[in-house]
């Protein structure tokens, strides 16, 4: 460190005076204080994040449109996709229904066998041939009636309808009677009697008189189903019985 005499001499002699001098630090500039004019706006604030799109619900499976509002075609394909109960677990096909779609006689009977299973057509095999005999003899073909089954699909080992099935499969019967419109049907065995006319009356009792169905009142009458009578050929004059009355009640007349 020069004492101020020594400064002075080296001053008078010309020679620059040296003096250690501090780094110099990087300062940040100094910013003047913001006026009502110069008041620096903020920066805009980051677009808060969009919630993430809610889930979807999970869709239910589709359920059949309404029998009721169902033409033909559609009543067909709904019937084949049906899966209303258990038995579409165990069909091969849907058994819907053959025949005149204009019948004035239609034919009811309980439940698609194996080999109805197997052809997609009621009333097959030899049950199928002694029904079409049965027609034959009071003048009619298999063609000139529209038949049917309380159920679309073969229940395992041929066992009876369940209730909960024969629920399920109510309103597809429902509307194909609506849109025949019989001016008669014929119930065939106990399975299809009992269920139609919400009975629990055997077929003997059941025969031999005209029932009402429905809120339409349709004309109904109750026989043996071919297959019994196969077992059974000796109920066969009573169902002969039965189809000399359904004649004459399409007929107004006798069998001749």
């Amino acid at each position: 460190m020069l004492d101020d005499r020594r400064k002075a001499c080296l001053a008078a002699m010309g020679i620059p005076l040296w003096e250690q001098r501090r780094p110099a630090t990087a300062e940040a500039p100094e910013l003047p204080a913001p006026t009502a004019e110069t008041e620096v706006e903020p920066p805009p604030a980051a677009p808060a994040a969009e919630p993430p799109p809610a889930a979807e619900p999970a869709r239910s499976a589709p359920t059949p449109s309404d029998p009721s509002a169902l033409d033909w075609d559609g009543l067909e394909a709904a019937v084949s996709h049906c899966r209303a109960c258990s038995l579409c677990e165990t069909r091969t096909q849907t058994v819907f229904g053959v025949g005149d779609r204009q019948a004035r006689l239609m034919i009811i009977g309980e439940a698609p066998g194996a080999e109805e299973d197997r052809q997609g057509e009621p009333f097959v095999g030899r049950a199928g041939q002694l029904l079409d005999n049965m027609l034959a003899a009071i003048g009619l073909s298999r063609e000139q009636v529209y038949i049917a089954n309380i159920l679309k699909c073969r229940p395992p080992s041929n066992r009876d309808p369940r209730a909960e099935e024969v629920v399920a499969c109510s309103g597809w019967l429902a509307r194909q009677i609506a849109l025949v419109e019989p001016e008669l049907i014929l119930a065939v065995g106990g399975v299809a009697a009992k269920n139609l006319l919400d009975t629990d009356q055997s077929v003997g009792r059941l025969r031999g008189r005209v029932h009402a169905l429905g809120e339409a009142q349709v004309p109904l009458r109750v026989t043996y189903h071919p297959a019994y009578l196969l077992r059974r050929p000796e109920e066969k004059a009573k169902a002969w019985e039965d189809l000399q009355a359904v004649w004459r009640q399409l007929h107004g007349g006798t069998v001749q």
